[in-house]
């Protein structure tokens, strides 16, 4: 109604540009009138031509023909990656991630999403390593596990989500001080979005992988909010959260490492001596055009496990330049103390993954054509207290389809 409502001003605007004297009147339904009268608003037209250019068209979702409601991508990442750990032999690997996703519109509202991946077994990695004498299917068919699989109710700026679902919690900067990148929540999950204000609520249980069975139900449950600020050419992200993960103390890691994380052996069991109650905060700044119109963001994310009395804090400091449309670099410093998050659950690159590290690493990116990216990514970092010396570099080749 209010499309159509400004169509006709916008109409009435151009046929009367000669009658420049002439004034018309709106009422509170939307007629329009040449002479004044009780509930009748005097209109602008050239404010409501500057509205009319504004207005955007509904962004619904109509189902066409039985193929369109199929949505396929996938991508196969090639990788050269050579560590070097102090006391320890270097290590030179070279290995591949595949990712293919297919998402169905069952009706308007509702989808099926699904996706598989490599990396069987680990929830923070998709990367198999190659090995001299396999054959295509250990390399392949074998090291298959299924990524996502959930159902999605959307509404007008909300969803929910049921089953094993993509990341969706934001993350400032895409930082992973928190949450690694190829983490799957599995539960009960509800999304909201405007221009304004971004919400999370969940609950979830951490799925425990192949021989790590035994041990309790570990649930986590989320909540975050991110409140946008519009500033000139900028704009600022400001959000809070709590992930509260029940029934850690006394019980096993649920993925064979405890990554860094503070244990204890209790009657010849090792288990957890810590619970998990992450407190989360950041800062994330965006500008469009910070020189010669290259968009630049910047980011600061502070992790507090409250649950914890010591060694429980960590942050991360990131900022990105795009220096052109196709090639952008990025720098990260980061500091995380051994219980300051679920070590299992946060960056699986960065100083070898999991927690009790702290330094730096740089990368980029470059779309070396429509469908192919090359990408770097060093890290420098020190472990433990002890400070070992800790160097990581991976070569990136990603054909995207």
């Amino acid at each position: 109604m209010k499309k159509i409502v400004l169509s006709t001003i916008a109409a009435l605007a151009v046929a009367t540009t000669s009658l420049s004297a002439t004034q018309f009147y709106q009422d509170k339904n939307g007629q329009v009138f040449t002479t004044a009268a009780e509930g009748r608003v005097a209109i602008d037209l050239e404010e409501a031509a500057k509205v009319l250019n504004s207005v955007e068209e509904p962004k619904e979702k109509i189902l066409g023909g039985f193929f369109d409601r199929f949505h396929a991508k996938g991508d196969l990442r090639l990788r050269q990656e050579t560590i070097e750990k102090e006391g320890s032999a270097d290590v030179n690997r070279e290995r591949y991630r595949f990712r293919y996703s297919l998402d169905v519109d069952v009706t308007d509202n509702i989808t099926l999403e699904t996706g598989i991946s490599s990396g069987k077994y680990n929830p923070t990695s998709g990367n198999v390593s190659f090995k001299s004498g396999e054959n295509i299917q250990e390399y392949f068919i074998d090291e298959l596990k299924i990524d996502i699989l959930d159902i999605k109710y959307a509404l007008e700026n909300s969803w929910i989500r049921v089953g094993k679902q993509k990341h969706n919690i934001y993350r400032p900067n895409k930082t992973q001080l928190v949450w690694d990148n190829d983490i799957r929540l599995e539960g009960v999950n509800y999304g909201y979005e405007d221009e304004n204000t971004m919400i999370r609520v969940g609950a979830n249980r951490v799925h425990r992988e192949k021989d790590n069975r035994d041990g309790g139900n570990i649930n986590i449950f989320l909540a975050q909010y991110v409140h946008t600020q519009k500033l000139e050419d900028a704009k600022l992200n400001l959000g809070a959260a709590y992930y509260h993960y029940d029934n850690v103390k006394g019980n096993t890691d649920p993925y064979g490492s405890f990554k860094g994380n503070t244990s204890e052996v209790v009657n010849g069991v090792t288990v957890y001596k810590e619970d998990y109650g992450i407190v989360e905060a950041f800062a994330e700044l965006k500008v469009k055009d910070l020189v010669m119109g290259m968009p630049f963001k910047t980011s600061l994310s502070l992790a507090y496990n409250a649950q914890a009395s010591d060694d429980n804090f960590g942050y991360d400091i990131s900022a990105e330049l795009a220096m052109t449309k196709k090639w952008k670099a990025a720098a990260t410093y980061r500091d995380v103390e051994k219980d300051a998050v679920f070590g299992a659950h946060n960056d699986s690159d960065f100083s070898g993954g999991g927690t009790d590290s702290n330094g730096y690493y740089v990368k980029t990116k470059y779309a070396f054509a429509k469908n192919v990216d090359v990408a770097g990514w060093w890290n420098w970092s020190e472990l433990g207290d002890t400070g070992l010396d800790y160097h990581r570099v991976q070569l990136d080749v990603i054909l995207k389809f």
